[in-house]
Order: C-alpha cells, then sequence, then structure tokens
C-alpha cells in the first residue's frame, strides 16, 4: 500500500502539537501545584495606621440623641490588597500634614482631633513598595479621613463612582470645601464606576457600591484563601452599636439611601459569609495584622 508523504506529515505534525499542548498543560499544572504547596496565597491584605480621629462630639453619629455627651476614639485605616494581577489602594487616611504636628489638630467647631504619625511612602518601603507600585486606588468615598494622601499615588488608576466624582469634583465641593477636592484632583488617570466592579476579574476583589454616606459611597468584598470572603465597610458603618441598631449620621449625604445600602450589604454578607469589618472600630481595627504582615 502506498502512503502519501504529504499526508503522513501531517499526521505526525498533529500528534506532535497534541503531545506538545498535554506537556505545557502538565508543566502548568505542576506549577500551580508548586505554588499551592509553597502556600502562596492568591491575595495578601495589608492593613496600615491612616491615623487617630478623636470624636468629641459623638451624637453627631446618630439621629437622635443616643450619644449626647458622649466621645469615641476612630482608628482611620487604609490598605494595600495585592493580588497575582495588579495591587490596589483601599482609602488614603488622614492628611499627611498632620505628620510631625506636635499636639494633635482640633478641627474650628471642636468635633474631631485628629493626628497621623507616619507617611505613605515610610509605610509601604516595610513591604519593599512605593507608590509607583500602586495600579488601583479607590476610595471607600472622598472626606478628609479617607482621602489624605490620595495625591501621593497620582499615577495609579483611580477607581471612583461617578456620582461621587461629580460630587468631589463640582463648583459648589470646590467653593464650599476646597481641601476635599484638593486631596483628589491630582488623580488624573480616572475609571468612573457605576455600580459594583469587580478590580481583577475573578471575584476576589469587588467594590460594592454602597450610596448614602456619600452619593458613591463603597466598600470592599474580598475573598481569601485562609481567613475567607470578608468585608470593608468604609463609612457605611463607624461604631457597633449603629451597625446593631441602624443608626445613620447626621450628616450623611442621604439617611433613605443609607438605609437602602445597609440592607443590601447584610443581606450581601450573610449570601457570603463573609467576616465584617468596620473601618473606624478600634478592636476591629487591632484584630487585623499589621504590614508587613498581611492577612491571607
Amino acid at each position: 500500500m502506498r502512503i502519501d508523504m504529504k499526508h503522513t506529515l501531517f499526521i505526525c505534525c498533529g500528534l506532535f502539537f497534541l503531545w506538545s499542548c498535554k506537556e505545557q498543560k502538565k508543566e502548568a499544572e505542576t506549577v500551580a501545584a508548586a505554588t499551592e504547596k509553597a502556600g502562596e496565597p492568591s491575595v495578601k491584605l495589608y492593613t496600615f495606621d491612616g491615623g487617630t480621629v478623636q470624636v468629641n462630639k459623638l451624637e453627631l453619629f446618630s439621629q437622635d440623641t443616643t450619644y449626647t455627651g458622649q466621645t469615641k476614639v476612630f482608628a482611620d485605616a487604609f490598605y494595600v490588597i495585592v493580588h497575582p494581577k495588579g495591587t490596589l489602594m483601599w482609602d488614603a487616611g488622614l492628611p499627611e500634614g498632620l505628620i510631625g504636628l506636635q499636639e494633635p489638630f482640633t478641627d474650628p467647631s471642636g468635633a474631631f482631633t485628629v493626628s497621623r504619625k507616619d507617611s505613605v511612602l515610610a509605610q509601604l518601603a516595610s513591604i519593599d513598595m512605593t507608590p509607583t507600585d500602586i495600579d488601583y486606588i479607590a476610595l471607600s468615598h472622598t472626606h478628609f479621613d479617607h482621602s489624605g494622601h490620595a495625591e501621593r499615588i497620582k499615577n495609579a488608576t483611580w477607581l471612583v463612582q461617578e456620582a461621587e466624582y461629580d460630587f468631589v469634583t463640582s463648583e459648589a465641593m470646590q467653593e464650599s470645601n476646597a481641601d476635599v477636592y484638593n486631596a483628589v484632583n491630582d488623580l488624573t488617570n480616572v475609571q468612573k464606576l457605576n455600580g459594583d466592579h469587580d478590580v481583577f476579574g475573578d471575584g476576589k476583589v469587588v467594590i460594592k457600591s454602597m450610596p448614602g454616606h456619600t452619593p458613591g459611597h463603597q466598600v470592599l468584598y474580598l475573598e481569601l484563601d485562609e481567613h475567607g470572603p470578608l468585608l470593608l465597610t468604609g463609612d457605611l458603618y463607624h461604631l457597633y452599636e449603629n451597625r446593631e441598631h441602624k443608626r445613620i449620621p447626621i450628616f450623611n449625604y442621604d439617611v433613605e439611601q443609607t438605609m437602602e445600602s445597609m440592607a443590601v450589604f447584610e443581606k450581601f454578607a450573610v449570601e457570603k459569609g463573609a467576616k465584617v469589618y468596620l473601618q473606624h472600630a478600634k478592636g476591629d481595627f487591632d484584630k487585623l495584622p499589621k504590614a508587613p504582615n498581611y492577612l491571607k
């Protein structure tokens, strides 16, 4: 029987291709297994200290008189999330102008006394990073205690709800509270969001739209290999009691919208079985390992 040489070569090439694909797949599985065996987490959560807020008038944090005459110390954290596809900074602490002051600063109304000890540059150095290593920055919202060093991360892409962007860059904001606008106006690489956003496309780092505290307030959902799912609340809740009793600060942008966001948040937390961390609650801040250690 006569065998066509071209046909034989075609069959041989096909067999070689199949063998090559199997070998590549085997090699990829070997690498993945080695990585898993080495215990390298797919997502790391680093927690940093963005300062301290002494609330001198806690009554501001409820629509009723529950907290009249009380005070409270708030933590003010910021975070870096390291994912195989990039890095995200979540929130940006208090203004760095507070660093080096001999005494904490009290605002003219006397409601808040604030302080910050260390810069974002120094804190990132503890995990061998610089601001240029941050691919994305997302603020839960643009209040002064969450946007403090945002301008230091100006090369990153700012992930912001369009409603929040319009709010903070409006003429009214620039005229009435220029410091809030100036904290973010150097972030020129902007990606505007309209709802939830899966940052790296695999469901492990997801920004969830939760408006009400501000027009474009958002929270962060993470899925960690060992810790499991967790939620960082931004300012949806400031106090454990506010979460339990659904109390809302008197300075929230929209009370009804805040209530709706709380309901959506709690339903989502239950569905995911997520551990909830209140970003301003000192107890929750103390639970998280601080950089250079991380949660995985």
